[in-house]
């Protein structure tokens, strides 16, 4: 069966995973901005209120993958936080100047995972690596779980050729999970076309707020619309997933 992982958003959004069947979530905040770390209030009420697992992303700013040392610090400290917290895994990703994989800072955080068990995932990070085959095999060596990426171009079903060519070149030491643009119109392809064991998305809808009153002076689309995983949108997925 193909896992779904849900790109959880908030609280209401792991509950919604869970509730549709998914297999896990990653915990971020920001979507808008390409996810960021969430609030450790958030970690720990998604950890009591549920038992999906749980990866947390570890991405302490917006923009490129190239971080400095106060970057570092803080993404050291958040996979501390997580690990003690209990979750199941954490996401991030580190490039050097070149468009390569940073294996130095990247092995110190998989090594800080491992000593609480946590599984890593490399994020969309991969995608802006300057050669693919030598990042898989740079990830592939650093001991990471799986790799997240729609194969370098904003959605997993333009970048279709190239998450087929990773699996292939992974050769199953290392699970490609594309993400990007995921729908239940186009999951089952995706999944046929690639032989992909995992897919990853957000699967939102917007919520409207319950607010009696709304400033006119101010757009309700930019200031009231909540975005949710939709628990319907994600059990779609899941049903057409469960058939591979």
């Amino acid at each position: 069966m193909v896992e779904v992982e849900v790109c959880a958003n908030s609280v209401r959004s792991v509950i919604a995973a869970q509730r549709a069947g998914a297999n896990r979530v990653e915990l971020c905040v920001n979507l808008s901005e390409g996810g960021l770390t969430p609030f450790l209030s958030m970690i720990e009420k998604s950890l009591s209120m549920t038992d999906i697992e749980v990866n947390v992303l570890v991405r302490p700013r917006s923009g490129d993958f190239l971080y400095d040392d106060i970057d570092f610090d803080l993404m050291k400290k958040d996979i501390e936080w997580c690990g003690k917290l209990g979750c199941s895994g954490v996401v991030f990703g580190i490039l050097t100047r070149d468009g390569s994989i940073d294996k130095m800072r990247c092995a110190e955080l998989v090594t800080m995972a491992s000593r609480y068990n946590m599984s890593v995932t490399f994020h969309r990070a991969f995608d802006h690596v300057l050669d693919v085959e030598k990042a898989l095999f740079d990830v592939i060596e650093l001991g990471c779980k799986r790799i997240l990426t729609p194969g370098g171009f904003p959605t997993a079903v333009d970048g279709v050729n190239t998450i087929k060519r990773l699996v292939d070149l992974s050769e199953d030491r290392i699970q490609i999970m594309p993400g990007g643009g995921i729908t239940p119109q186009n999951v089952e392809n995706l999944i046929i076309q690639t032989g992909v064991k995992a897919v990853h998305g957000s699967f939102l809808s917007p919520i409207e707020s319950k607010m009696d009153y709304l400033n006119p002076n101010f757009s309700p689309e930019s200031d009231f619309i909540q975005y949710y995983s939709d628990e319907k949108i994600i059990k779609k997925v899941v049903d057409i997933a469960a058939k591979f």
